[in-house]
Parts: C-alpha cells; structure tokens; sequence
C-alpha cells in the first residue's frame, strides 16, 4: 500500500510538496532538490509526516 508523505526545506522547514511511497519497500527517508517558494531557490527537501 501506498502512504502520503509530505517534502518539507531544509532552510525555512516549511512543507511545499506531497508524493506518494511504497513503505514495505523504501524503508529510508526520501530527499529531493526542489525549488521552494519562500527561499525562491532550490534547496534539498526531506521527507516529513503531512
């Protein structure tokens, strides 16, 4: 089964993203360079509980 996880900035900790992952087989927290808004740059997003 699929969960929600949300992706929130490292910088300013604000959450900007939301995706999909496969628990059972990524066990490992997600990151992903994403462009945040209110940094206006692209800054490395980690996973976090929506």
């Amino acid at each position: 089964m699929r969960d929600i996880v949300g992706f929130a900035c490292d910088q300013c900790k604000r959450k900007n993203y939301t995706s999909t992952k496969n628990r059972k087989k990524t066990t490992d927290k997600l990151s992903l360079k994403k462009f945040c808004s209110s940094c206006r740059s692209h800054t490395l997003h980690r996973e976090v509980k929506v």
